[in-house]
Order: structure tokens, then C-alpha cells, then sequence
């Protein structure tokens, strides 16, 4: 337990803040349990702001830096050069990959944004592939969506309702 903040020890905050001491040493200095943290409180507190200089940690000796190789000789500059209209080149824009019309003939690097993403074989052979023709509206083309994307068959055909008072009366 602390003995508080006593007039000294207030007094001898502020004047070895205002010396530029850190707030450890000072927590140091002061002894009888006063942490750092109590001692950065304390100054918040006290509104203690401005310091004469902020402490710096020891540096350690001091090294010159490398000499630098003397500057070339430059030249006089010669002669502004005209410059001529230049043809703009046509900027030739990459080709895509053909799209495959046959399910299988796409790899992970022929993969495109808007292909079929479905895939076929074993993914540890090298034969593995995806089916890469055109998606529909997701990630599989209009095949392979009737496949992925089937409606919830509901079991034993009884209705949502009686199905939920009876799982409801378990816990009642």
C-alpha cells in the first residue's frame, strides 16, 4: 500500500518532471511503492506538461559515417533537343483465354471470373480439372447448378407446424 501523495512528495513530482526526468526514475526516486503508472497519473492530473527537456536514453558511442566517393566531373549540358511528335503505338490488349466448350477442360490457372467452376476428376491427379463453360447466375453453369442447388426434401411428410410444437413440447 502506498503512502500517498503528500505535499513533498507532489513538490519533488513536479520539480524532477520539470527537470526532464522519466517518469521510472522518478517513480524511483520517489520510493514507498510509487509506480510509473502513479507517477504519469499524478502529472496528468496535475496538468504537468511543458518539461525542460525529455529525458534520452544513453546512446552508445559515436560512430562517423562512411565517407562517400568524390562526385564525377560532370559535363557542360549540351543543347536543348527538339522533340517530335511521336505516332501513338495501338495498345494491344491482352487475348483471353478461349472459353472450352466441352465440361473438363479448365485448370486452376485457365479459371476464369464467368466459368464453371464444378469439379471433375480427383483433385490429387493430374488429369483433375473443372467443367469451364459459361456460368449462369452463380458459380456453376446451368448443368451443374440442377445438380448442386436442389430444393429441401422434407421428411416423413409432416407439416412445418406440427413438427415445431412437437419439438417445442420436449422443452416445456
Amino acid at each position: 500500500m502506498t503512502a500517498g501523495w503528500t505535499e513533498d512528495r507532489v513538490g519533488a513530482l513536479k520539480k524532477l518532471w520539470l527537470e526532464g526526468q522519466s517518469a521510472s526514475q522518478i517513480a524511483k526516486q520517489l520510493g514507498g511503492g510509487v509506480t510509473r503508472n502513479a507517477v504519469i497519473g499524478k502529472v496528468h492530473r496535475l496538468g504537468l506538461s511543458g518539461r525542460a527537456a525529455p529525458s534520452q536514453p544513453a546512446r552508445a558511442t559515436f560512430r562517423p559515417s562512411r565517407p562517400r566517393p568524390a562526385a564525377q566531373p560532370t559535363q557542360a549540358p549540351s543543347a536543348p533537343r527538339r522533340i517530335e511528335a511521336v505516332q501513338p503505338r495501338p495498345v494491344q490488349a491482352p487475348v483471353p483465354a478461349p472459353m472450352p466448350d466441352l465440361p473438363g477442360t479448365a485448370t486452376v490457372m485457365t479459371l476464369g471470373a464467368h466459368m464453371c467452376k464444378w469439379p471433375i476428376g480427383d483433385p490429387s491427379s493430374n488429369e483433375f480439372s473443372f467443367c469451364g463453360r459459361r456460368s449462369s447466375e452463380g458459380v456453376y453453369c446451368v448443368e451443374h447448378a440442377r445438380v448442386a442447388y436442389q430444393p429441401q426434401v422434407r421428411k416423413g411428410g409432416k407439416d412445418g407446424a406440427s413438427e415445431l410444437a412437437r419439438s417445442l413440447r420436449r422443452y416445456i
